[in-house]
């Protein structure tokens, strides 16, 4: 159009500016590396405009001695700079063609597989239980037996199977939407001492719960909280010894305490970080059980907790509920 501007040039090397790496092109002069180019990104990562940047010493633009001699050499490392991780690529400069510093933040990445990790740890402790249960009723099932001894372990093992089917249903749960209800804490009660009953008869364990009342959570959740923290009771606490489920209101939420009477802990806020186990404990575990308990909790905002109540431990999870209805 007759007297309309001319449209701005386009720079022929303006596609690095929408790469979400941070690119450095630099050229090799008499042994220093000068800088030629920088991207957005790479302005972002070492706040200095291409305009400032250009004709500048490598080092300082990148201002590490890692990353110039990365550039000098070529390859490829990993570097952490202010909580963040770096995978940083180099190519050298030659004769007519410069050299570039690529540098991608893998921080994400790096938490995904950390999280990934803790996830099949969480999985392998949870269906350790389960499955250990099971290969005890199969063997005992080889054995002649009376028909109603038979039938127990059966029972036994229905029990084990129910608790797999949760954990498969387990895995799906980032991909579903929440299954929260209100319920009674009384129908998780039930479920949690039904599960527990063969385990509760062989150590003579009494096991007793508080008054009920209504809460909002998923069921099963609430089920694997309780089930983890009365195992616990169960497995650290004196033979014999009762263990009992407190309930109290607290406002707009209810407090579950599971008591016992084992020894007093030390250093319990430990107890709840992942791969850690008691000062008491015996045999082989992957202390994740009350990383468990606490990553559940927190999902659904409240807290998780141990103290020491007279003369027994009290394991604490808050969850959101109404009025006492028992």
């Amino acid at each position: 159009m007759e007297g309309a501007p001319p449209a701005p040039a386009t720079r022929p090397d303006a596609w690095m500016d929408a790469l979400p790496q941070a690119v450095l092109l630099f050229e090799a002069e008499l042994g220093a590396l000068t800088v030629t180019r920088v991207n957005a990104a790479a302005t972002r990562l070492w706040g200095v405009p291409q305009e400032r940047a250009a004709g500048r010493p490598l080092l300082e633009i990148v201002r590490r001695h890692t990353l110039e001699a990365l550039a000098e050499r070529g390859g490829e490392l990993e570097l952490e700079a202010g909580g963040r991780t770096l995978r940083c690529t180099a190519t050298r400069a030659v004769p007519g063609q410069p050299g570039a510093l690529i540098v991608e933040d893998i921080t994400a990445h790096h938490r995904r597989e950390a999280e990934l990790r803790e996830a099949t740890a969480v999985l392998s402790h949870e269906f350790r239980t389960p499955v250990t249960g099971l290969r005890g009723v199969l063997e005992a099932l080889e054995y002649d037996m009376p028909p109603d001894l038979a039938q127990s372990f059966v029972r036994q093992g229905l029990q084990e199977v129910e608790r797999l089917a949760r954990l498969v249903e387990d895995l799906a749960v980032g991909f579903r939407p929440t299954r929260a209800r209100t319920l009674p804490l009384a129908e998780a009660f039930t479920r949690a001492e039904r599960l527990l009953a063969p385990e509760l008869t062989a150590r003579g364990t009494a096991l007793t719960f508080g008054a009920d009342h209504l809460v909002r959570a998923d069921p099963d959740k609430l089920l694997q909280v309780l089930l983890n923290l009365i195992e616990n009771a169960l497995k650290y606490g004196p033979p014999g010894g009762a263990v009992e489920v407190a309930t109290a209101p607290r406002g707009s939420w209810v407090e579950v305490a599971v008591l016992d009477h084992g020894a007093p802990l030390e250093g319990t806020e430990g107890l709840f970080r992942a791969h850690t186990r008691g000062p008491h404990a015996t045999g082989q575990g992957s202390g994740m059980g009350l990383y468990i308990v606490r990553s559940i909790v927190q999902g659904w905002g409240g807290q998780a907790w141990t103290e020491r109540r007279g003369e027994r431990n009290a394991f604490c999870f808050t969850l959101p509920g109404g009025v006492g209805i028992g």
